[in-house]
This record gives structure tokens, C-alpha cells and sequence, in this order.
């Protein structure tokens, strides 16, 4: 079993060189790369398992290890072969750089190519043959095609076809499978018992409905592991296919306590959105809960380029309309995050009179309510084009993100006018403009970056912010801010509802961009030696198991 993911730059450089003489005499060299890996800030990603059980303790390893063949199939997904790249790299640094990219692409700069003789990456990563167009993919009469979990490849004779999950992948998952299998029979809670033997058989069968409904009755386990193809960002030709990815969790009972009486305000809330009533319609889950977590390791998708914070699950819109959704904040991963990257662009880059409003309660909250707006708004067209992920194509993620930013942010004020959230409301409207510094910098190729960027640009005309030149810092117009969130969600939400494919393709041209003023800022931040994201010291070891 692999004891350490060696993504780390110190970690990957001593695996590569043996000696702590020689892994010093490497890190002293000088290369092009360095600087590139220096954006990101090495934490070491533990959390306290003493409210475990034994047999919870014994889990986490089998999960973990499970975990590390999600990584070995997305590794397939984004890029192909792993090992012949890592092979034809010499340059120490970028090996580094590779690893946290799970590819020849930053994903931190559209995916520019760093490898020299690399081309572009393809909008549809190893999910779609390279030469397949658009137009040859839409004319192809394949069932399935449109999966979240199968492959288009070639046949003999050239043509395209469909490759299950299961059938690409199956000496894998059922290793996965088995490995989790093990899990259940170790699980003490029922729920989870039920859920572990559920997922390992989506594995074998690409049936992941089953275990996702599971996943939302169980409440009382002190583990959780997400595990599985889940998100569909790697696909940006469509938006169809799901990539694997595993996070394993530990539960904070006491700060979940905290957050579970919100979810039942959301049918409430989905009334008061300010948009036409036929937009917000359909009537959220109310068997949604929100719970903290510790992460303890991470796999695949969520472990490449920028770190996820916080997850909404399942997507599956039949699950999300008869049970809601979970959203699991990511406690010890939020706090690495604002201690070492939020609260140094706040120094930089927010006018002294507004920093005391950045708080890390407040930038837990706007994170949160961010996952709970996914829960709001419209699923479905109401022209009868299917799902609103369908109609948007590969438009649809940024969009979606750009929603769940403004509607988390409109939730928290609704919220507070009722006494329900504790504290300054300027905290959460400061702290979120702060924010949109930290996440506008994972770039284009990233949804949660393009959509940051038309938030920027959106707010800025309508004077949400303002710069003080004086002090080169932004300040925030609380009652403007207020009027361009209502503006942004209502435009956001009738694009949707109407499944809007060109309307959000204007919308992505016009405002999901990086003005000369935002690169500027953007710069000074770079010239600080302000990490932009976060890597992991992270396995059975750093756990002490």
C-alpha cells in the first residue's frame, strides 16, 4: 500500500532522490519550474481520530487505498498514460508540477502547456478520441454516448463507439470494489454499512443511484467516504462525462450540530428568490443536511490544481429533487486555505477600514451556503430541452458555480434579517469580495475561476466594489452589493430556466474573462509570494495509523 501520495514538492523531491543529501543538493538547483511550484503551499493534512472506533481506524487505510485507484483512473481520464510522461521528464520541478496537474497542463493558467512539445490540451481530456468533432459526435446514433460513465473510442474500422466505465476499468474497480467491501463489513453504522456495499457494487455495474440514495438516508456515521466518477469538469467539450475522484472524511459531530437547522429553510428561501416564479418552481429536498468534516486524504479530480473546500453530492437531479443533497464542508481544508492565502490578499488588497470583516466564520459560511445554493433554483428547462446541465453543454458547470456564489450570498442575507446567522452581515459581504480575488486566480479552466471572473466583472458595473486609489485597496458598497447580487441571480436563474445555450455562451465571452485592472491585481498578488493554492502531505503515516 502506497503510505504517502507524494504530491508534495519536499515529498516528491526525496522519493525522487533517495538522500536527504541529495534531495537538498536537487531543491538548491535551479529550474524554470520552480516558481510555477511555489504558487502552491505545502500543508500537511491531518485531523484529530480520537472519536473514532477501532474498526473506523481500520478503515481508513482500506479507503485509502481504494482512494489511490481512483487516482490511478483519473490519471487515465485527464491525461493517458501516467507513467511514460512522469518517464520523459527530467527536471525534477516539473515532475513536481506534473503530478499536481495530473498532467502536462496548469490547470491554474487554462491549461497552458509547461512540458515543451505538449499541444493543447483537448477540451474533452481522454473521455473523446482527439480527432472527433462536435459534429461527428452529435450525428453518431450510439446509446449511451451521452453517459456520465462511459468513453468514445474507435473501432476497427474507425468509427465511434461506446466503452462502459465498467468495461474500460475492470480489472480496477473490482480491486476498488473489493477494498471497500472490506470497509462495510468493518462499518459499525448501519448507514454507512449499507451505503459501502452499495458503491462498491456501482462500481462493477455503473448503476450509482442505488448508493447515492443511500449515501443521503445514512446521518449517524462518524466516516464518510465520496467515491466514484462524480464531477463532469474535466469534460469541457460537453460537460457529459464524470471523472473519479475519492475524498475520505471524518466527521465533526460538534460543528454539525451547528449547521443542521438550515436545510430546512430552503423551501422557504427557493420562494423568495427575485426571479419570475415560473424559474423557481420546483420544490427543493428538505431531506438535505449539512455537516463538517475533517478530510483526511484525497484522490483524483479533487486532488488536481486548486483543492475543493466544500462538496454538494450527489448531481443526480432525481436524488437532489426526492432527497436533497449533502453538502460536507471541509473544515481543516478551509482553514488552510485562509490562514495562508485569504488573509494575505485581505491585507494586500481590501482597504484597512473594511479587513476587520474578513473572518473565517464568515468565509466557512459563504463556502457553506455556496454548497446549499446548488440545492436552489431550476434543474430542469422549462422548454422542455431536458436538464439544464443537458442544454448548457459545457457552459453549464461555470454557470452553475456563478449561481451557487450569488444565491449562497443572497441565502446568508435572508438568513441574517431573520436572526437566523450570528454576526456583522458586512462580514460575509467583505470576506465574499475577497474571495473572488482568491478564486478568479485557478484561471478559465477552471468553472469556480470563470465564474469568479463574471462575478467580478458583473459587480464592478454595477459598483458592488470600488477602488480607493489612495490606498490601491477595493472597497465594498454593502447596498449595491446587495443590488447586483439580486441582478446577477435573476440573469443567472432565466438563462438556466430556459436553457439559454447561446445566451450563456455571450455571457461567458463578455464577462468570464480577466480585465487588464483584475490581472493587474492579480499580478501584485504574485509579486507578494501569495500562494494561489494548497498541495498535501497526506496518507496512513502523516495519520499515524
Amino acid at each position: 500500500m502506497k503510505k504517502v501520495l507524494c504530491v508534495v514538492f519536499i515529498g516528491l523531491l526525496a522519493c525522487q532522490c533517495g538522500t536527504p543529501e541529495k534531495k537538498e543538493e536537487m531543491i538548491a538547483e535551479e529550474s524554470p519550474m520552480k516558481e510555477m511550484v511555489a504558487i502552491y503551499k505545502d500543508v500537511k493534512l491531518t485531523a484529530d481520530l480520537a472519536s473514532l472506533s477501532d474498526k473506523e481506524k481500520q478503515m481508513i487505510p482500506l479507503m485509502i487505498e481504494a482512494s489511490d485507484i481512483m487516482d490511478e483512473l483519473f490519471w487515465y481520464e485527464a491525461y493517458g498514460k501516467k507513467d511514460s510522461l512522469i518517464a520523459a521528464v527530467s527536471d525534477p520541478y516539473a515532475k513536481v508540477f506534473v503530478q499536481i496537474n495530473y498532467g502536462p497542463w496548469d490547470r491554474l493558467s487554462d491549461n497552458e502547456p509547461f512540458i515543451e512539445g505538449v499541444g493543447t490540451k483537448p477540451e474533452g481530456a481522454n473521455f473523446y478520441p482527439v480527432d472527433m468533432t462536435k459534429e461527428e459526435f452529435e450525428a453518431a446514433d450510439l446509446e449511451g454516448k451521452a453517459s456520465l460513465y462511459t468513453f468514445i473510442r474507435r473501432d476497427e474500422a474507425g468509427n465511434l463507439k461506446v466503452v462502459p466505465y465498467k468495461e474500460m476499468f475492470a480489472e480496477q474497480v473490482q480491486k476498488a470494489a473489493d477494498l471497500i467491501k472490506q470497509c462495510a463489513t468493518l462499518a459499525e453504522d448501519e448507514g454507512l454499512k449499507n451505503y459501502l456495499t452499495l458503491r462498491a457494487e456501482a462500481l462493477l455495474t455503473d448503476d450509482y443511484q442505488p448508493s447515492d440514495m443511500a449515501w443521503m438516508d445514512m446521518k449517524t456515521n462518524g466516516l464518510d467516504f465520496v467515491v466514484g466518477p462524480i464531477e463532469n469538469y474535466e469534460d469541457k467539450l460537453y460537460n457529459y462525462k464524470a471523472a473519479h475522484e475519492a475524498y475520505v472524511l471524518v466527521k465533526d459531530k460538534s460543528w454539525s450540530e451547528r449547521l443542521a437547522k438550515y436545510a430546512q429553510f430552503l423551501p422557504e428561501l427557493q420562494k423568495g428568490i427575485p426571479v419570475p416564479a415560473e424559474y423557481k418552481a420546483e420544490t427543493p429536498g428538505t431531506d438535505a443536511d449539512l455537516n463538517a468534516y475533517d478530510v483526511v486524504y484525497y484522490a483524483g479530480d479533487c486532488n488536481s490544481g486548486s483543492k475543493t473546500i466544500a462538496i454538494n453530492l450527489p448531481n443526480d437531479e432525481q436524488v437532489q429533487l426526492a432527497k436533497g443533497s449533502r453538502r460536507l464542508q471541509l473544515k481543516n481544508a478551509m482553514q488552510a486555505k485562509f490562514d495562508h492565502i485569504l488573509l494575505p490578499i485581505s491585507e494586500e488588497l481590501i482597504h484597512p477600514e473594511q479587513r476587520q470583516h474578513i473572518t473565517f466564520d464568515a468565509f466557512f459560511g459563504n463556502t457553506m451556503f455556496h454548497e446549499v445554493a446548488h440545492g436552489l433554483g431550476i434543474k430542469n428547462t422549462l422548454n422542455g430541452n431536458g436538464t439544464v446541465r443537458n442544454a448548457l453543454k459545457e457552459h453549464s458547470s461555470a454557470l452553475e458555480e456563478g449561481k451557487a456564489d450569488v444565491l449562497g450570498l443572497y441565502m446568508i442575507t435572508q438568513l441574517h434579517e431573520k436572526g437566523e446567522i450570528e454576526g456583522d452581515l458586512k462580514d460575509y459581504y467583505v470576506t465574499f469580495m475577497a474571495s473572488i480575488f482568491r478564486s478568479v486566480r485557478f484561471g478559465a479552466a477552471s468553472s469556480h475561476g470563470k465564474a469568479n471572473m463574471i462575478r467580478f466583472n458583473f459587480f464592478k458595473e454595477h459598483g458592488a466594489f470600488a477602488k480607493d486609489e489612495a490606498t490601491a485597496t477595493y472597497k465594498v458598497d454593502f447596498e449595491k452589493m446587495r443590488e447586483a447580487m439580486n441582478a446577477l441571480s435573476e440573469k443567472i436563474l432565466v438563462l438556466q430556466g430556459n436553457g439559454d445555450y447561446d445566451g450563456v455562451a455571450q455571457l461567458v465571452e463578455d464577462k468570464g474573462k480577466i480585465s487588464d485592472v483584475l490581472q493587474a491585481e492579480l499580478d501584485r498578488l504574485a509579486q507578494k509570494n501569495i500562494p494561489v493554492d494548497i498541495v498535501f502531505e497526506q496518507g496512513v503515516e502523516v495519520l499515524g495509523l
